[in-house]
């Protein structure tokens, strides 16, 4: 239906300003040429005290602040406004859906239907896996009585946290055009290099399936056993038609299909692999977390003055090596044309590999200010990063 900008947000803050029918808003996806602190936002009606107050839940791809607020017209406007593609609001007689293009024009959509307002607010933590899930049970996470193992907490943790990172941004990158939409006869391609016991390359499957996105999910690893353990698993699951598991060394994978690449805690330079592997076969979203950093580190002996202070204490200097490795991966994933951010994946108690590099693909090209900083970094260390041997006629081309 055509209308200006202007109209349909007037009409959504109308909507949300009437608390007695508001259900629930919920903005996401960037707008061009905008930057968002938040990848996602959840706006519902919360009864406090005898009145109806708007609770704000900020999801910036890691974690979910929310707030309570009497937010007036003129504020809710400006949260519309401030960078979102895509605004929804349901009310109790029905929604209204606003995309605003690359353009700026407004497209808006309306939907006539029965909701249900939940004004409560005091509510526990939503689980995205229950516990009771089948493959918990298969991958020993959880008992035969669908009850968490102690023993096992940090690792349910891990993959709690794992899809709560994946989801929104799955969801952000098909909302911005990074990723296709998914249909059964072209599924999402996931890619897990260096699976391992596939906790969360069946997590990934599984919780996706569960929200209705098709899927495809390979996971790779060179171990024949973590193969065959695998696929028996899947079997038992009867998910064999839409996830598969291969013995193969990142490197030499045959694997050429991908829209996201999933490559957490491989050793070394398998990380390095697993990136490369995901650029030249232009993966849409990237989610790595690195585990140990040696490559760097073998490398840190020409110390540019006056990082001596640091380097001549061993654990500082491991320490270092680990943040040099990252920030080079990151960089060179942005000049090849990713938008890439080095987050928390998981806290610290759980695991002490807690980092994790998210990478969208945007086709954005460098600029020079980034290339000079690259280029000043490496030969200021005297540094040949195993990566940048792996993507040499990629860097090549991008740094010109």
């Amino acid at each position: 239906m055509p209308t200006t900008l202007d109209s349909a947000l007037a009409e959504l803050v109308e909507a949300i300003s009437n608390r007695d029918s508001l259900v629930r808003c919920v903005l996401s996806g960037r707008r061009r040429n905008f930057e968002l602190a938040t990848e996602r936002i959840d706006i519902k009606p919360v009864l406090i005290k005898g009145s109806i107050l708007l609770q704000i839940m900020e999801n910036d791809g890691v974690r979910t602040t929310t707030r309570n607020a009497d937010l007036a017209p003129v504020e809710i406007h400006s949260l519309l406004n401030s960078g979102f593609a895509n605004l929804l609001v349901e009310s109790t007689s029905g929604s209204i859906s606003l995309r605003i293009t690359k353009k700026g024009e407004a497209q808006v959509h309306y939907e006539k239907r029965e909701l249900v307002q939940n004004l409560e607010h005091d509510r526990k933590k939503k689980r995205l896996l229950d516990s009771a899930d089948p493959f918990l049970i298969e991958v020993g996470i959880s008992d035969n009585k669908g009850v968490v193992k102690p023993s096992r907490q940090d690792k349910f943790k891990q993959v709690e946290e794992f899809l709560r990172l994946l989801a929104p941004t799955v969801e952000s990158a098909m909302s911005a055009g990074h990723l296709h939409q998914p249909t059964a006869s072209k599924p999402l391609s996931i890619v897990d290099l260096g699976c391992g016991h596939a906790y969360l390359t069946l997590a990934a499957h599984q919780y996706l399936r569960a929200i209705n996105t098709p899927v495809h999910v390979v996971g790779i690893d060179i171990r024949e056993e973590s193969r065959a353990r695998n696929e028996k698993i899947a079997e038992s699951l009867g998910i064999s038609h839409s996830i598969e598991f291969r013995a193969e060394e990142i490197a030499a994978t045959t694997k050429t299909e991908v829209d996201v690449a999933i490559a957490l805690h491989a050793c070394d330079t398998a990380t390095d692999d697993a990136l490369a592997w995901a650029v030249k076969n232009g993966a849409g979203l990237i989610l790595a977390a690195p585990c140990c950093h040696h490559d760097i580190q073998r490398q840190l002996s020409e110390i540019p003055e006056p990082w001596s202070i640091v380097t001549k204490q061993g654990i500082l200097k491991e320490r270092l090596g680990d943040i040099l490795t990252d920030a080079i991966r990151c960089q060179i994933l942005r000049l090849l044309g990713y938008r890439v951010e080095a987050i928390e994946f998981i806290g610290g108690e759980h695991t002490p590999r807690n980092l994790m590099i998210r990478a969208v693909k945007t086709g954005a090209v460098p600029e020079r200010v980034d290339i000079d900083r690259y280029k000043s970094l490496i030969e200021q260390w005297q540094l040949a990063p195993y990566l940048a041997t792996a993507l040499k006629a990629e860097l090549a081309s991008a740094l010109g």
